[in-house]
């Protein structure tokens, strides 16, 4: 027992599983008699387990029925204890899923939000000072040309069909259907490729045509819609195949994630999603936290997603005064809403050209500096944690160096931050 007690799951049990609050999901029950008792609690960790261990459901189950460890963060004291069952458990997570579609309230990130209060207070970190930066989270998906994606959505669609309609396009379906699409896009050679389009063109419409109102309500025929709408277009009704300039890395990667979109950057090739993350980032905290996580498509402007997040940031850290990023993050109306919320934005670079503009820093007395610019010289001014140089913005819109500036604007005037390492 006191083994288990310095153990990363017991802690698991006294941070996070019985700080789980409850009321957030009631929304998700009925009062109606035989509902399903079962610990909102003990649903919700487990969830947080499956996912941080990277478990299946099939491997969770065998934890909680076999593992000390897991039963341990669960709270379960004896070994007859079984928390739920994988139908109790399946139907809450279908619950929180149709709660978010219907309302866009993601349930689990409530309790991640509660969570991080809690150890806010509890760790005394301060929130004034925080980062904001993104990463590409690659999809496990399989990557499809073009043609190959075509060829995927008619041999899924088949699988569909009641068996009369199997029989009904057999003839124009049977080429694609005996053959996996990576098996039959092999035997194509590059010139074939262009008339092999316009043949699927022909074939999406007809299917589309055909089959519209009776499988309107399959998801499958749903992905298949989009990937018509999304290749093909109906000029006075001729089909066409859009060329590929129109193309856009919103359009379906693949049928498995049709969540996913597609982005180059760096030279790189990423299909996914981007993940924003915040985090206190005061120096005088011992241990930061995370803030504030947001998930959106991949070629989603990183500025647009900061626009987005930045009133629920001050909301849940109202004392956020100093927000840092890279320079992909500026733009005007992020300098808008920042000056609204009272927010200082510091960007560790620029958007654009590399800054040309040197600035002098020079010590005049203990926490006095002068900074020195092509054509302005200033006292600096201390802030809570660091120095900033604030220049006349009159001189500055005259000056010719001004886009390349390393100072920021900020209503009346131009500010330049640094620190003592500077």
């Amino acid at each position: 027992l006191k083994k288990l007690k310095k153990s990363k799951e017991y802690d698991f049990y006294r941070l996070v599983f019985c700080k789980i609050t409850e009321e957030d999901f009631a929304i998700l029950y009925s009062d109606t008699s035989s509902r399903p008792n079962a610990a909102v609690n003990s649903l919700v960790a487990s969830i947080i387990l499956m996912y941080h261990n990277n478990w299946t459901t099939e491997k969770l189950f065998d934890c909680i029925d076999f593992d000390l460890l897991t039963r341990t963060a669960l709270g379960l004291d004896t070994l007859e204890q079984t928390p739920f069952c994988p139908a109790t458990f399946f139907n809450f997570q279908n619950r929180l899923l149709s709660h978010f579609v219907a309302t866009g309230e993601n349930l689990i990130e409530r309790v991640f939000d509660s969570l991080t209060q809690q150890q806010l207070k509890t760790l005394k970190i301060k929130t004034n000072i925080q980062r904001s930066d993104s990463f590409m989270a690659m999809s496990n998906i399989r990557s499809y040309s073009r043609t190959q994606l075509l060829v995927e959505m008619l041999i899924r669609l088949y699988r569909v069909l009641s068996d009369e309609d199997k029989v009904r396009f057999n003839d124009i379906l049977a080429p694609y259907i005996k053959q996996s699409s990576g098996q039959y896009i092999y035997n194509l050679q590059r010139q074939q490729i262009p008339h092999e389009q316009e043949k699927l063109g022909q074939l999406y419409h007809k299917l589309y045509e055909a089959l519209k109102e009776s499988y309107r309500d399959f998801e499958v025929f749903s992905i298949f819609e989009r990937v018509y709408t999304e290749h093909f277009t109906v000029v006075k009704d001729k089909v066409q195949v859009k060329p590929n300039e129109e193309l856009k890395g919103s359009m379906l990667q693949s049928p498995d994630d049709i969540d996913a979109t597609y982005r180059r950057k760096q030279g790189r090739h990423y299909r996914g999603q981007s993940v924003n993350v915040t985090e206190t980032a005061n120096p005088e905290n011992d241990v930061n936290l995370i803030t504030d996580v947001a998930v959106c498509s991949n070629d989603t402007d990183d500025s647009k997603i900061l626009n987005e997040r930045l009133e629920p940031i001050k909301e849940k850290t109202p004392d956020l005064n100093e927000l840092h990023t890279d320079g992909a993050y500026g733009s005007e109306d992020n300098d808008k809403k920042m000056e609204e919320l009272e927010i200082t934005h510091v960007q560790t670079a620029v958007r654009g050209r590399k800054a040309e503009v040197s600035m002098e820093i020079e010590e005049v007395s203990d926490g006095q500096y002068t900074v020195k610019c092509p054509h302005q010289s200033v006292s600096s001014q201390k802030t809570k944690t660091r120095y900033k140089a604030c220049f006349d913005v009159e001189i500055c819109k005259q000056c010719p160096l001004s886009k390349n500036c390393p100072a920021k604007q900020q209503s009346d005037k131009r500010t330049y931050y640094f620190d003592r390492s500077d």
